[in-house]
């Protein structure tokens, strides 16, 4: 089979062995997958926790093969899945046994593993094996490519969730790339207020306000702070910090001044500073977001069925596997909101 293996400096597409499903896994056969801003950190050696070379690819959406036998021990039990079900991963890979599994938050646990990232196999490839417990159904009425967005939704879905209720509530949306976009889309969803984008890029710029931004203004302005806070008519009540770099986290921690809640989204590339005096003197909450529990899964999924969040909204272009340095190259460029990978077809 063919399998994308990423080394430093290149993007190669490999021969390698189809992998045989162990106990309690299944064989899924890829049909498509999307390219994350995390599999380019990871590319451009710049992922905190990815190190090269590396088998990108936990976007996916693919059909059941076969199983591997029964398998016994902790976790919860996989569905009884049939070969030719089509199915998207949940690609973080819990031990089920720390204080962090056992209390349901599972996307914390302390010996995560994460398919496709740093993982033995990942998605870009015809074949792949995994815990057929980390699997969930494709509904009919969703295609592969919007099925593929399941995914990645679910991480602002899970983001917007920590933040608490946002009906009526005005935020900041830092970053207008394909995490900052969708949780401009899961905020008007949930009725929040105001919401003003802000992103150094103008074409990601008009993005955000066709999808519904009231504001949307370059990042890089020299009192972009004070701008938005005049646009949402004071302090923001929720900033989303999709970029996550100190000038971000600067301007989050200013829009939210006093009393909000700051939601670092984006994966650091490096170590930052805060201001503490202020976080403490103004009541500003600093909220960490990592990745999505199943409940997540389940909203990002009803949103998409609903139309509510549309695959014309946001997969801007698709590359075959062969194609995938391309691929990887069109989600660089800025150009791109989400660009997937082809594989297979049913």
């Amino acid at each position: 089979m063919r399998r994308v293996v990423v080394h430093p400096g290149r993007i190669a597409v490999e021969a390698a062995d189809v992998p045989a499903p162990g106990p309690g896994e299944a064989l899924i056969r890829t049909l498509a997958v999307g390219v994350c801003g995390s599999d380019l950190h990871a590319a451009h050696g710049r992922h905190p926790f990815v190190p090269l070379p590396y088998r990108p690819g936990h976007e996916v959406v693919g059909i059941v093969e076969s199983l591997g036998a029964p398998a016994s021990g902790a976790g919860p039990a996989a569905r009884d899945w049939t070969p030719g079900e089509r199915v998207i991963v949940e690609p973080d890979l819990p031990c089920w046994t720390c204080k962090m599994c056992t209390s349901g938050r599972e996307n914390l646990c302390e010996n995560l593993r994460f398919f496709g990232c740093g993982y033995p196999q990942g998605g870009m490839a015809d074949y792949f094996t995994l815990a057929a417990n980390r699997l969930h159904p494709v509904h009919e009425s969703l295609d592969d490519h919007t099925a593929a967005l399941i995914e990645p939704l679910s991480t602002p879905v899970h983001a917007v969730r920590l933040a608490g209720d946002v009906t009526g509530r005005t935020a900041a949306v830092l970053g207008a790339g394909t995490i900052g976009l969708f949780t401009l889309a899961v905020l008007r969803a949930h009725g929040a207020g105001k919401v003003v984008v802000t992103d150094p890029n103008p074409g990601k710029r008009a993005r955000a306000r066709a999808l519904g931004a009231d504001a949307a203004i370059d990042a890089r302005r020299p009192d972009v702070t004070g701008e938005v806070r005049g646009l949402l008519g004071g302090s923001a009540d929720i900033v989303f910090d999709c970029v996550a770099i100190q000038s971000s986290l600067d301007q989050a921690i200013a829009m939210a001044d006093k009393g909000g809640t700051v939601v670092v989204v984006g994966v650091p590339a490096a170590a930052v500073t805060v201001p503490l005096p202020v976080i403490q003197d103004h009541q500003i909450r600093i909220q960490g977001s990592a990745t999505y529990l199943p409940a997540d899964y389940v909203e990002s999924a009803a949103l998409l069925q609903a139309g509510t969040i549309r695959k014309a909204d946001f997969v801007t272009a698709t590359r075959p596997l062969e194609a995938v340095a391309e691929a990887f190259g069109l989600a660089s460029s800025g150009q791109h909101v989400k660009v997937l990978v082809t594989v297979g077809e049913r």
